[in-house]
């Protein structure tokens, strides 16, 4: 499965860059498609990385539904390209950030020491992850490491559909159902960012949290069914889907554009059936139904980290979970009520709350839940 590695720490790296300490490591570990107790902590081979690799000290990973799907296994469409009966790679885990440990001998632009963040396909929720240089950049001066983790899988979306799918300009207006979310809370800061009069839909209890990330305005979905007030908006990125698409649609303005972005569906093909009647209504009307797949790119984790330096973004951190409950953090984020993005530490070092990195650039950014583990339930 790739994940017990048999390790040569000094091999291909540059030389006194080789990591300190065994050649093995701690991991959250499934051999097997399923729910979150196929996860277990081991200790598996440390990860090698090839010429053009960057192997990284894990400080923190986040998570979100794409690993949850990955682990699972469902939809089985997710299988073409994850591993037919089991996970080709067993370690899961997308996003991570944390401190170069070694470099390939192809690397120039990072050494050992330097803090990154950014994504890799082999896992994160693990001590270390081997990553290609080329998916890593350096974390903002005023980010914390668990911060960083959290933005790349998650950010990335938002700005890819609001400014590559969507084309958001000055003046527009945007709806980003689920804004309190993982992708909805980076996906209201950054249409702000873009010019764009917001409008974030989320519960009642994250209502406050929306207004603060910049929302001009927020539907609170337990009281108003934005399709039904009569507003129309010129961009809707739907991150939950939870309306018929013909509902959807009577409040998108008459050529505006519709991103369906949930992610879910069936058992078997997931939401392929959705995108395939949104692209095909979507030739038969002015209105643009654009569903889309993410996809990690360098250049766009730079100008987050621009977003990021300048204030403009600020990553909104609900729970952060110990590698030793890692399961946990994806059955937190299975069950759909996330506030912000969830993240894995290694050690038990929940919040670093003595980094003086952790001052978020937008003060009144009200304070989210951080479960201990004595308290959560």
């Amino acid at each position: 499965m790739g994940i017990e590695q048999r390790s040569n720490a000094g091999a291909g790296l540059v030389p006194g860059a080789s990591p300190a300490g065994a050649a093995t490591m701690r991991a959250a570990v499934q051999h097997r498609y399923g729910p979150p107790s196929v996860l277990v902590v081991a200790e598996v081979g440390l990860p090698l990385p090839g010429r053009g690799d960057v192997l990284v000290q894990v400080g923190a990973a986040s998570v979100h539904p794409g690993d949850y799907f990955v682990m699972t296994g469902e939809p089985y469409v997710v299988r073409l390209v994850f591993g037919l009966r089991r996970p080709r790679h067993g370690i899961p885990g997308r996003d991570l950030a944390g401190v170069v440990a070694a470099v390939g001998k192809d690397v120039t632009a990072l050494r050992p020491g330097d803090k990154v963040f950014g994504w890799s396909a082999t896992g994160t929720l693990a001590e270390y992850a081997c990553v290609p240089a080329d998916h890593l950049v350096s974390v903002p001066a005023n980010l914390s490491i668990v911060d960083a983790a959290a933005v790349p899988t998650s950010a990335m979306t938002a700005l890819q559909a609001l400014r590559d799918i969507a084309n958001v300009r000055p003046g527009q207006t945007v709806l980003v159902t689920g804004a309190s979310g993982g992708v909805g809370s980076f996906a209201v800061q950054i249409a702000k960012a873009f010019g764009a009069e917001v409008t974030g839909v989320c519960s009642t209890r994250n209502v406050d949290l929306v207004r603060s990330l910049g929302a001009d305005h927020v539907v609170d979905y337990t009281e108003t069914d934005f399709t039904r007030t009569g507003k129309r908006y010129d961009v809707i990125l739907d991150n939950v889907e939870a309306q018929p698409l013909a509902a959807v649609r009577r409040a998108l303005a008459a050529t505006g554009t519709l991103i369906p972005n949930s992610g879910r569906g069936g058992r078997w093909l997931g939401p392929l059936g959705r995108i395939v009647k949104a692209r095909v209504l979507s030739g038969f009307t002015r209105q643009r139904l654009k569903p889309f797949t993410s996809v990690g790119k360098r250049q766009d984790l730079l100008t987050l980290a621009d977003l990021l330096t300048t204030g403009q973004v600020t990553p909104a951190i609900d729970r952060t979970y110990p590698l030793d409950e890692a399961a946990d953090a994806l059955r937190y984020v299975a069950a759909g009520h996330t506030r912000g993005k969830v993240v894995v530490t290694p050690s038990d070092d929940r919040t670093d709350e003595n980094d003086p990195t952790r001052a978020c650039a937008r003060p009144n950014l009200p304070p989210l839940r951080r479960t201990n583990r004595s308290s959560r339930k």
